[in-house]
C-alpha cells in the first residue's frame, strides 16, 4: 500500500480495463476509475470528487505502470506543489518524458484549476517533474489513438508549451514525434504529429478553435475526414 488513493481516467482506450487491473496490482490497493466523460477539463475535475484524500495518484487510461515502480517510497507533495509527474516511455519514438506519465496530484488544485489547452498546466501551484520513469504510455492501441496522441501533443508543442519548456526542447520533441517509426501504428503517430503542426498554424488565427484538441468527437471526425473510416481500427 502507498498511503495514497488512486484514480484511472479513461475515455475509450481499448486496453484501459487491463491497465486498470495492472495499476491496482502494482499500487497495492483499490484504484477508482472515471470512464467516458466528455470534456477533458470536466473529467479531470471530476476525478477530485472520487477520492477522500488531498493527494492521490492519477493515471491515464493508456498508462502501463512499471511493475517495479517503488510505490512505498513515494513522498507526499511539498507545500506549494500542485502535481508531481513521473516520466513515461513513448513506444513509437524513443522519447521518455512527462507525456502520459503517472501523476501525484492535489484534489484542491484540480478544484481550482484555471483555463489552459493543456488542461493540467492550469493548476494553481508548481508542477514537479520527476526524472524517474514510472511506466509506458500505451497510446498506440489503434490507428486513431496513435494519431490522436501525435496530433494533440505536437499541436500544443508547436503552439508553445504551457509548462515553460524551451523552444529548442519543444522542437526536439516535435522532430521525434514526426519521425515515429517504432512500435505498433507508429506511422499514424507520425501523421498525427504533422497534422497537429498544421492545425496549430491554422488555429493561431482562431484561438477558440484550439479547444478542439480537448473534444474527442471532433478529433475522431477530423481523423476519419483525413484518413477514412476504414483507418479507425486498422
Amino acid at each position: 500500500m502507498t498511503g495514497f488513493e488512486a484514480v484511472q481516467l479513461s475515455y475509450d482506450e481499448p486496453l484501459a480495463g487491463s491497465l486498470h487491473t495492472r495499476l491496482a496490482r502494482v499500487l497495492g490497493g483499490s484504484v477508482k476509475r472515471l470512464h467516458g466523460v466528455r470534456g477533458m477539463r470536466r473529467a479531470y475535475r471530476l476525478t477530485a470528487e472520487l477520492v477522500d484524500t488531498e493527494q492521490f495518484f492519477l493515471a491515464d487510461g493508456d498508462f502501463a505502470i512499471d511493475p517495479e515502480f517503488p510505490t512505498a517510497a513515494v513522498q507526499p507533495l511539498a507545500d506549494g506543489v500542485a502535481m508531481r509527474v513521473w516520466q513515461a516511455v513513448n513506444p513509437v519514438n524513443g522519447l521518455t518524458y512527462g507525456y502520459g506519465g503517472l501523476k501525484l496530484i492535489r484534489r484542491s488544485a484540480l478544484r481550482e484549476m484555471g483555463q489552459a489547452v493543456d488542461v493540467l498546466a492550469a493548476l494553481p501551484g508548481r508542477v514537479e517533474f520527476c526524472r524517474q520513469t514510472a511506466g509506458v504510455t500505451r497510446f498506440n492501441q489503434s490507428p486513431f489513438h496513435a494519431w490522436k496522441a501525435g496530433f494533440r501533443e505536437c499541436a500544443m508543442l508547436a503552439r508553445g508549451s504551457e509548462y515553460s519548456m524551451t523552444d529548442a526542447s519543444a522542437q526536439e520533441r516535435v522532430a521525434a514525434w514526426t519521425a515515429s517509426r517504432d512500435g505498433e501504428f507508429a506511422p499514424y503517430a507520425a501523421a498525427g504529429a504533422r497534422d497537429g503542426i498544421a492545425f496549430a498554424q491554422a488555429a493561431a488565427r482562431d484561438p477558440q478553435h484550439f479547444e478542439a484538441l480537448n473534444d474527442p468527437p471532433w478529433l475522431y471526425q477530423h481523423f476519419t475526414t483525413l484518413y477514412g473510416e476504414q483507418a479507425v481500427t486498422g
